[in-house]
C-alpha cells in the first residue's frame, strides 16, 4: 500500500496583529519528514510511506497569504508526484487561520481531495483545540483528535489516525465521519483534562471507542480567540456504522452542553497584582507565575514586559522571566557581549500596542545556535533575570533552561508566559498561580470582540435552548 503523508500545523489568534510567514514554520520534507520522532510510528507491514511536506509553527497570529501558498503549493505538487497513492495521512491542528481566509484547514485538505480523487481515503489528526467546519468532514474519511491539555498524547493521536487508515486501506473497509457541534467556545485553561468535568469527558470516550460500529471518539474543545464563522466545539466520530456514529456523536456532544457551566480554571488565578501577592508570602519555591494573557503556545504575541514591570516596581529580587520576544534587544546584547552592562527597551517589538519597559541590564549569558532569529540573551536587572529571545518561543521544557544555564527550581519566582502549566513545569511549581494578564489570548472571554462567530455561542450568550443534531460527511451519506 501507498500511502502519502504531511500537512500543516499551527494555531492563530485572529486578535493578533502579528502575521506569521514561512520562516515562523519548521519544515519537514521528503525523508527528513521518515527520520523525526514525530512520525517514527510511520513503519507498518506492507506499507510504503510517501512523506510529502509537514509544517509545523508556533501559535501566533494570522499566517500571511502568500507564505500560506507557498507551502500549499509545494505540498499538492510533492502530492501529484506521489500518485497513485490507496491513502493520504495529513497531521494538522486545525486552529489556522490564513489571513483573508476562511477555513484554511478545509483548503488545505480539498485540494489535497481534488488532487488524489474519490477512491483514496483520507485520515487527519487534530489538536483538540482545533475548529472543524463540514467542509473539513467532507472531504476526509478518519479523523482522531488529542484527548489530554496539557498535550501529552500528540504522537499517540497521529499514530491512531495512521493506523485506523492502514487498517482501512489494507481491509478495504470504507470508514466515514459523524459530527455534531456544541455551540460552546472555551479556553484551554477552563478545559483541562486533567481537571473535572473534562476528565470524567474524556475519560468515557475510549469506552465509546470499544462499541460495535465505532472506530474512534473525539470532543473538540475548539478554539476561543478565533473570531470565524467555523468556531465551535464539536464531537467528531469515525464510524463503520452511520447509526451508532451519529448517536456516539450527539451523546458526546449532549455531555459537553451540559458541562458547559462547570469549566473553572485548575491553578490559584487572579489579576497580576493579587497573584504577586501572593507570590510575595510564599516560603516555597519556586512560585511559577504564569502570563497567561500573552502565551505564545496559546497565539499570544510573547512580546508583553507587563510583569517585568509590575516586578520592578515591586523591588523584586529572586525572580527569573523566561521569556520576552525582542529581536533588538537580543541584537543589541550581542553587540555589547556577556558582561557589559546597556540600556535597553524591552517589550513591545513585535506588537507595538503591547508597550516596553526601559531598563538598564548586565549582559549575562549569550546563546547563539547560529541563525540571528534563534538567538537568546540573559540578562540581570536588579533582582530579576530575564531571557529574552529573538523569536516567539514558549519556554516550557527543562531543556530551555538548562541550555541557558538556569535553574528554574532554585528561583524564588519563576515567571513564564503559559496558560496551564506544561507537563515539565507543573510538577515543581510551590505554588502555581495564573495571572489574567493582558494580551491577545487574554480569559476575559465574554469580553472578546465576536463579529464573525455563529451566534447564540456560550459563554457570549450565557442562557439559550440547544439540543444536538449529528451530521455526516458527504463521502459517507453518498456511499
Amino acid at each position: 500500500m501507498r500511502i502519502a503523508v504531511g500537512g500543516i500545523h499551527t494555531e492563530c489568534s485572529t486578535y493578533s496583529p502579528v502575521l506569521m510567514t514561512v520562516d515562523d514554520f519548521r519544515v519537514l520534507r521528503g525523508e527528513e519528514l521518515l527520520r523525526a520522532n514525530a512520525f517514527s510510528f510511520l513503519e507498518a507491514d506492507g506499507v510504503e510511506p510517501l512523506p510529502l511536506l509537514h509544517a509545523r509553527a508556533v501559535p501566533g497570529g494570522p499566517v500571511s497569504q502568500p507564505g500560506y501558498e507557498v507551502l500549499k503549493r509545494e505540498f499538492l505538487d510533492r502530492l501529484r508526484s506521489a500518485l497513485p497513492i490507496d491513502g493520504l495521512y495529513l497531521a494538522m491542528h486545525g486552529a489556522m487561520k490564513v489571513d483573508g481566509m476562511d477555513d484554511a484547514e478545509g483548503d488545505w485538505i480539498t485540494a489535497a481531495r481534488a488532487i488524489v480523487g474519490s477512491n483514496s481515503l483520507i485520515a487527519v489528526s487534530y489538536d483538540l483545540h482545533g475548529n472543524v467546519s463540514q467542509r473539513v468532514i467532507d472531504a476526509i474519511d478518519i479523523f482522531a483528535a488529542y484527548r489530554t491539555a496539557p498535550h501529552v498524547d500528540t504522537v499517540e493521536t497521529m499514530a491512531r489516525a495512521w493506523s485506523m487508515l492502514v487498517e482501512a486501506c489494507g481491509k478495504g473497509m470504507r470508514p466515514g465521519v459523524a459530527w455534531a457541534p456544541v455551540p460552546v467556545l472555551l479556553p484551554g485553561e477552563r478545559t483541562s483534562t486533567e481537571d473535572a468535568p473534562a476528565a470524567n469527558l474524556y475519560r468515557a470516550l475510549s469506552e465509546i471507542d470499544g462499541r460495535p460500529g465505532i472506530l474512534d471518539a473525539n470532543l473538540m474543545v475548539g478554539y476561543v480567540w478565533a473570531d470565524e464563522p467555523r468556531a465551535t466545539a464539536c464531537a467528531v466520530v469515525t464510524g463503520l456504522d452511520r447509526l451508532a456514529a451519529s448517536k456516539a456523536a450527539e451523546e458526546i456532544a449532549a455531555s459537553y452542553w451540559n458541562a458547559r457551566k462547570k469549566f473553572r480554571i485548575g491553578p490559584v488565578t487572579g489579576p497580576l497584582e493579587d497573584m504577586l501577592d501572593i507570590a510575595e508570602r510564599s516560603t516555597t519555591r519556586p512560585v511559577i507565575l504564569a502570563d497567561s494573557g500573552d502565551n505564545p503556545t496559546g497565539g499570544g504575541v510573547g512580546d508583553r514586559a507587563d510583569v517585568l514591570n509590575a516586578l520592578l516596581a515591586r523591588d523584586w529580587s529572586d525572580a527569573l522571566i523566561a521569556g520576552i520576544a525582542d529581536r533588538p534587544a537580543v541584537d543589541a546584547c550581542f553587540a555589547a557581549g556577556e558582561g557589559d552592562r546597556l540600556n535597553l527597551s524591552i517589550g513591545g517589538s513585535l506588537d507595538r500596542s503591547s508597550g516596553c519597559v526601559a531598563v538598564t541590564a548586565e549582559v549575562v549569558r549569550l546563546d547563539n545556535p547560529g541563525a540571528p532569529a534563534e538567538r537568546q540573551a540573559v540578562i540581570r536587572v536588579g533582582g530579576i533575570t530575564i531571557v529574552v529571545a529573538a523569536r516567539r518561543r514558549p519556554y516550557h521544557a527543562m531543556e530551555d533552561f538548562r541550555r541557558l544555564g538556569l535553574d528554574p527550581e532554585a528561583m524564588r519566582l519563576l515567571v513564564v508566559k503559559s496558560g496551564y502549566l506544561s507537563p515539565e513545569l507543573a510538577p515543581i511549581a510551590r505554588p502555581n498561580l495564573m495571572a489574567l494578564t493582558d494580551g491577545v489570548v487574554n480569559q476575559d472571554i465574554a469580553a472578546l470582540a465576536c463579529e464573525r462567530r455563529r451566534r447564540p455561542m456560550f459563554p457570549f450568550d450565557p442562557d439559550f435552548e440547544f439540543v444536538p443534531r449529528t451530521r455526516l460527511s458527504r463521502r459517507w451519506s453518498e456511499s
